[in-house]
């Protein structure tokens, strides 16, 4: 009997091996970045104005909501300590960093933001925090231990870059503070698990210095890289998404009636030639820059006026989409950037809107980044913006009107015809030659 029990044993753990080798391995990387940004999208975290407390532990209290909105990755601000030499405001500059490898305890303990992580990633989501690899706070402990890992003034000081008075430049040139810039990044890596980093300013620093960080944070774990920045050295050094800043400020002017529609193609075209086949771009309608600073999303897309550049950024090609905290909500204000102003969550009016289109994203193949892009002529191309997307079978029209007036919109394309289903309409639409207007600022999305 005990031999039997044995025989059997053995066979159930021989039947489990060969399950587990003959069963298809999950993609981890394709096009050279990790699969699950590819049809992914980017929340931006501001943990000091989203709740009353402003910690981590009150935050998680928000991850259910997200994640059945369909937020996949959290980007969280910087979380480190803020250094109160220089400092403005009351709170001063999430970016004036005290201590690389600390946290600043406004927002709770190491401990803290570990079990959020972890609460994170059961929800299936992926967390980027945010790095500030150009410059220190005015008292970053490295101004006291390492003093050469500055660059100096004329009086032989810790250079203040720009007008950014509460920050110290750092010397890419010392080798040393580029080893002990990799090893603070992979502390956090190692005690928290996160999945990249988006990086500040990342313009300004070394490409050479990227080149050598990436590859080795990637030794350990193939994390998602995001730069602040959109120059040409950014991709080829590492970086799988750049921001897309040239597109965004178009989007602006096309938003306020100084540019046509069109304008939006001369942008993508003049990425296409920059940047690789394979590169990500990150789009978006507000971030924590152009909330505080330009009123966006708010003044700069007012009211109707969102909801087609929303869409712009949700079904180009090679692109992930960034939600910034509170355009679920929408919060219709500029959110203060160094004193505490409480995000005031109460109807969520916008979550439905953001929740069909990241569920469109991630479940329809023809909105993959590689998929193919061609323009669609539907009428006055200065402001009705037309695309179609496909990929294996599967097609997405998309129709914007980015104008304050009324379009009259008519299908020629005898291929894009017939009864799609109608995403925003949540049924089947008829698709003929016959004209229709569609209204200032409309939009639709066709499945097929």
């Amino acid at each position: 009997m005990k031999r039997l029990i044995c025989l059997l044993s053995l066979t159930a753990v021989c039947a489990a091996s060969f399950c587990q080798s003959s069963a298809p391995k999950i993609k981890q990387v394709i096009d050279g970045h990790p699969a699950w940004i590819m049809n992914g999208n980017i929340y931006e975290v501001n943990v000091r104005q989203y709740t009353p407390q402003g910690t981590f532990n009150a935050f998680s209290k928000h991850l259910v909501r997200l994640k059945n909105m369909g937020v996949q990755t959290l980007w969280f601000m910087p979380i480190n300590p803020i250094s109160k030499v220089g400092r403005k405001g009351k709170l001063g500059s999430y970016y004036a960093v005290e201590n690389y490898t600390a946290v600043n305890p406004e927002f709770g303990n190491i401990n803290d933001f570990k079990v959020l992580v972890s609460k994170a990633h059961a929800l299936g989501m992926k967390v980027v925090i945010d790095w500030v690899p150009n410059h220190t706070g005015a008292d970053n402990v490295w101004l006291t231990t390492h003093p050469d890992f500055f660059v100096k003034d004329s009086t032989g000081k810790a250079a203040v870059p720009y007008n950014w008075s509460d920050v110290r430049q750092l010397d890419y040139k010392n080798v040393v503070m580029q080893d002990s810039m990799i090893a603070a990044m992979k502390f956090w890596m190692r005690t928290c698990n996160i999945d990249g980093f988006r990086c500040d300013v990342a313009w300004n620093v070394p490409g050479t210095f990227w080149k050598r960080c990436i590859t080795e944070l990637r030794k350990k774990k193939y994390i998602f890289m995001l730069a602040e920045g959109d120059k040409t050295y950014l991709h080829p050094s590492g970086f799988d998404a750049t921001y897309s800043w040239e597109l965004f400020h178009a989007m602006t002017q096309v938003a306020k009636g100084k540019l046509p529609a069109t304008a939006l193609d001369s942008v993508e075209a003049k990425y296409g030639k920059q940047y690789p086949k394979n590169a990500l771009e990150m789009l978006f309608t507000s971030n924590h820059d152009e909330n505080s600073d330009n009123k966006a999303d708010y003044g700069i897309f007012p009211g109707p006026v969102h909801a087609p550049f929303a869409v712009f950024t949700f079904t180009m090609p090679h692109n992930v989409p960034l939600i910034y905290s509170g355009q679920e909500e929408p919060i219709l204000r500029a959110i203060r950037f160094f004193d505490k102003d409480t995000i005031v969550f109460k109807n969520f009016a916008r979550a439905p809107f953001y929740k069909t289109l990241i569920a469109m994203r991630k479940n329809n193949i023809a909105l993959s980044p590689e998929a193919s892009f061609r323009k669609v002529h539907l009428g006055d191309d200065k402001a009705v913006y037309a695309f179609a997307r496909e990929k294996a079978g599967k097609k997405v029209l998309v129709i914007l009107n980015l104008s304050a007036a009324p379009q009259t919109i008519t299908l020629t394309d005898g291929g894009l015809m017939g009864n799609p289903y109608n995403v925003f309409g949540h049924k089947r639409a008829r698709l003929t030659a016959k004209p229709w207007t569609m209204e200032a600022w409309g939009y639709a999305i066709y499945e097929y």
